[in-house]
């Protein structure tokens, strides 16, 4: 090891490695193993938006670009999300054009936290939110929503907020939310819109999976709370191009302007022809996920059919692509050993629950962006590793 390692920064030092990723990798080497673990899309990104990043590069379109993004991107970009959400952005001043949501997470982050500040974390979540916001020296504030339907309630927030308002810079959205696929319907937002207005505090609204809303119309919370929503989105789900990291973010100019700086000094801008293929997206590809969507809808219900069956109960996935099945009765409740033991026994890999922070523990998350003959095979493996199990306790 490194004699200078203990000279780093000591709050990387303290960060753990994603529990998702190594736990992934930890099963990837199982032979025959079906996964089911991981948030992309297995559909290819359409062959329009290829072809303009292809034009883009036979055009020597490969010179920095403005740091919040090309002008054309970002007049598209805010045109989308007016056409979808009714949400109105100036696209000279108040959108950021990112290496994907990641990026608008943790530059968005880095630039509103002070040391001593905290943010306010609903959970079951994607747990990248904490250690952008631990490295920024900022306490997390976990609120459990498993028992309220995986909804964050608006009378739990407001009792956070009040026992810790000297504190608190921020609350994280994130809807339709990975890991339960659970959404927010106006009346929802609505509620924790007029909990936070009360406060000069920001909400930091990850949409990404807003175009993969089955129930009704996807609510932006820009359109509810404009002067302190930071609304978060991109091309990687809704366009299938996890792999071109085109994010964005939305909001008041003045703030958009100084999370600009730390995306600036952070990629400079990001990649000129993965722009000009976002661009291509938004302009020509409004509606591109409708066929995912059906697709998803399909796995949706299979899954649901077939886990059912098995003896696992969840929450209605209106939205994202996964499952956030709570296990069984008389099974390991603790996720990871579950998770552990239906991988090597049945060659099925889904995702801890405990990975998703509070209320997550004895559930797993099951990925659906998978072929209809990995889950079905994934549905039979299940069935009859509960079965074993329960012969076994006879």
């Amino acid at each position: 090891m490194s004699k200078l390692v203990d000279r780093m920064n000591k709050r990387v030092a303290a960060l753990s490695p994603s529990s998702i990723l190594t736990f992934n990798q930890k099963i990837s080497t199982i032979p025959d193993i079906v996964k089911l673990t991981l948030g992309e899309p297995d559909f290819n990104t359409p062959d329009h938006i290829k072809q303009a990043a292809i034009n883009a590069i036979n055009n020597n379109d490969s010179h920095y670009t403005n740091s919040r993004g090309t002008l054309g991107l970002r007049k598209a970009a805010t045109s989308y999300l007016s056409k979808k959400y009714g949400v109105n952005y100036d696209p000279e001043t108040q959108i950021l054009m990112t290496a994907g949501a990641t990026g608008a997470i943790y530059s968005a982050l880095t630039a509103m936290l002070n040391p001593g500040d905290t943010v306010i974390i609903p959970t079951p979540i994607f747990p990248l939110y904490i250690p952008i916001a631990t490295l920024g020296g900022a306490k997390p504030i976990f609120i459990d929503t498993s028992d309220n339907g995986f909804i964050l309630s608006p009378e739990k927030l407001a009792k956070v907020i009040e026992d810790n308002k000297e504190t608190v810079k921020a609350v994280v959205l994130n809807y339709p939310t990975n890991p339960t696929g659970v959404t927010y319907h106006r009346e929802d937002l609505q509620k924790i819109a007029d909990v936070i207005s009360k406060y000069d505090i920001f909400v930091l609204s990850d949409e990404i999976y807003s175009e993969l809303t089955y129930d009704g119309t996807h609510v932006s919370m820009g359109s509810i709370l404009p002067d302190q929503a930071l609304v978060m989105n991109g091309v990687s789900k809704s366009h299938a191009m996890t792999g071109w990291r085109i994010g964005m973010i939305c909001g008041p100019a003045d703030v958009i302007s100084e999370i600009g700086k730390v995306s600036e000094f952070t990629i400079t801008s990001a990649t000129t022809n993965a722009q000009a293929a976002a661009e291509e997206a938004f302009k020509n590809g409004l509606d591109d996920s409708s066929a995912m969507k059906a697709e998803y809808i399909k796995r949706r219900d299979l899954l649901i059919k077939g886990l059912s069956k098995a003896g696992f109960s969840c929450p209605n996935p209106n939205g994202a692509f996964y499952i956030f099945a709570k296990i069984p009765a008389g099974l390991n409740q603790n996720s990871v050993e579950f998770c552990y033991e239906l991988a090597e026994q049945a060659k099925v890999a889904v995702i801890p629950g405990a990975s998703f922070g509070p209320g997550g523990e004895g559930y797993v998350r099951i990925s659906y962006a998978a072929s209809e003959a990995d889950l079905n095979k994934a549905v039979d493996r299940i069935q009859k590793f509960v079965a074993d199990k329960a012969k076994a306790v006879d």
